[in-house]
């Protein structure tokens, strides 16, 4: 099924504004806010990664909740939710459950919910659950539904530094100085 429509405003996929930081904060604090909070627990959303319109990335990235692309990447990109911004430029596969394409794709994307902007440039083939196109985007490739576009597809493995860091935190004995 091809979903056209035109859109003045593009709907938000993905994580809500955070709140301003302020000294003054109210005694509740409602759910989206404190997916916010700094110091949250594991498994709490955070801000999203941002690969900045000055930055090219020549390798894949990895990443466990939502990037937002403005930059360059050549290789794959795996996460949550991605969003491809308008200068962004990707040659490679993109593998998420939400993807948000405004700029050039020239690669495969698998993703559960697939949204191809006006301004989007694609050209390779969409494998989804669903995908929206909006009026003006251009794609060049084949449109694939399937019930999980993203099984069977390995995620690579990210090294813990969590680990790393607690083994190398470990306290320094200094060298003893003979007394004179």
């Amino acid at each position: 099924m091809l979903n056209i429509r035109k859109s003045a405003e593009a709907p938000s996929i993905g994580s809500p504004t955070p709140p301003p930081l302020n000294a003054a904060q109210p005694a509740s604090i409602s759910p989206a806010q404190q997916s916010w909070q700094l110091g949250g627990r594991p498994g709490d959303r955070v801000a999203p990664s941002i690969i900045g319109s000055d930055l090219t990335v020549m390798g894949n990235l990895v990443s466990r909740g939502e990037v937002h692309v403005e930059g360059e990447i050549q290789g794959d990109i795996h996460g949550t939710n991605v969003v491809v911004g308008e200068k962004a430029k990707i040659t490679g596969a993109i593998i998420a459950d939400e993807v948000v394409v405004r700029g050039h794709v020239m690669g495969s994307i698998r993703g559960k919910k697939v949204m191809l902007q006006s301004t989007s440039h694609v050209e390779g083939d969409v494998f989804h659950q669903a995908l929206a196109i909006e009026q003006g985007a251009f794609f060049e490739g084949k449109s694939r539904r399937a019930e999980d576009p993203t099984a069977g597809i390995a995620r690579p493995e990210v090294p813990d530094f969590g680990a790393r860091a607690t083994e190398m935190a470990s306290p320094v004995t200094p060298p003893a100085f003979p007394e004179s």
